[in-house]
């Protein structure tokens, strides 16, 4: 059986990357880049200390971040995936999963390796637990994703699959091409990020879905090894400097899925995100440091959208459970389906512009079709 990464990395990169014209390389030496968001700390070693997200890692000469992809080269601390990404391919962007936001629309994605979390569930731990100096990485410059992106009727380019912001430059950059170009830039991340690059990000970024990965402290520190506050105050962040908000929640039975918390988290959302931001509650599978534990009860999940919709938020979906109505997006005022989905799959649509068309309520998000045949 193919794994995850050799699919992705075989078959997504040489069938597309290389097509485009990125050249294979074997390490991240040609990716090196200055990062942005440090300092140098005054105690003659050249030590330098990291100001990107809440870790703030001090990291001596010839050390590297708690991310891998961050080294200190002499004083200089340098970004090491810099247009090198591990994994290319193109989506539908309802698999970031972002369904209020240019739905059926295709989407060019991308990441390099390395993350700022240690999470024990994670999906694709064979990419974001490596250093780009240990993937298998694509030399792809910043003004060639915009053109690929192009090419392929790729409506955005997402930076996802990994951790972006640990490749915040290469991110920024092709942000800012994108925007260049016309196509739009969308995130995937966990929010651990620090809010002054955060706000720099946010000028170039046109939508995002951050992980809410659970709702306490400890669950935070002893299963992702980091925290919730400071995910916390960049969901607030993004909202507040006006990128459209999708929030995930991966719900892992007997840690993260009990109704009490869960409404907590609900409840968080509706009175700092509002109403209007929609939330995925996602199927867990077993994988990497949590095997034993088994696959979130489709019951499970239907509890958390039920939960979610008492809390006043109007469009909670079910994600990971092929072909199940919660998937759908519904008029939060007559209760229609106005968006209907298989998977990742658009089928049909009834709105008129950006409203119901049934009742004409409007339906919060960017870029919708108008129709009521299939797409």
């Amino acid at each position: 059986m193919i794994s995850r990464r050799a699919f992705i990395q075989t078959v997504c990169l040489s069938a597309l990357a290389l097509q485009a014209g990125a050249r294979e390389i074997a390490s991240g030496v040609a990716g090196r880049r200055e990062a942005l968001w440090y300092q140098k700390l005054d105690d003659g070693k050249g030590t330098v200390q990291c100001a990107l997200c809440p870790r703030r890692c001090t990291i001596p000469a010839g050390g590297s971040g708690f991310c891998r992809a961050r080294k200190n080269f002499g004083g200089t601390l340098t970004s090491l995936g810099y247009a090198l990404p591990c994994s290319i391919n193109v989506d539908p962007v309802e698999k970031k999963p972002l369904f209020n936001f240019h739905p059926s629309t295709r989407s060019l994605s991308l990441a390099c390796a390395g993350c700022n979390l240690r999470c024990k569930f994670c999906q694709n731990w064979e990419i974001s637990q490596l250093s780009p100096l240990e993937s298998r990485n694509y030399l792809t410059p910043v003004a060639q994703v915009p053109t690929m992106a192009i090419a392929r009727g790729c409506k955005s380019v997402a930076f996802t699959y990994t951790e972006p912001v640990t490749f915040f430059e290469y991110m920024l950059d092709v942000a800012r091409a994108a925007r260049g170009k016309g196509v739009l830039a969308i995130t995937h991340s966990n929010g651990y990020i620090n809010p002054e690059p955060q706000a720099e990000l946010c000028r170039h970024l046109d939508a995002a879905n951050i992980d809410l990965k659970g709702f306490s402290e400890k669950f935070y520190d002893t299963v992702c090894e980091g925290a919730l506050a400071p995910v916390l105050t960049a969901l607030k962040n993004y909202r507040q400097r006006g990128v459209w908000l999708e929030v995930t929640n991966l719900v892992i039975p007997g840690y993260n899925d009990s109704p009490a918390m869960i409404a907590e988290m609900c409840g968080w959302i509706r009175q700092n995100l509002g109403e209007q931001t929609p939330v995925h509650f996602s199927r867990f599978f077993p994988l990497y440091k949590m095997s034993a534990v088994p696959p979130t009860p489709v019951k499970t999940l239907e509890m958390a959208r039920e939960t979610a919709l008492q809390a006043g938020l109007h469009y909670p979906y079910i994600g990971n459970v092929p072909g199940h109505p919660g998937a759908s997006t519904y008029c939060p005022q007559c209760r229609k389906v106005v968006i209907q989905r298989s998977g990742f799959s658009v089928l049909e649509t009834h709105l008129k512009g950006d409203r119901c068309s049934f009742c004409s309520r409007k339906i919060a998000g960017a870029g919708f079709m108008t129709g009521g045949t299939r797409i």
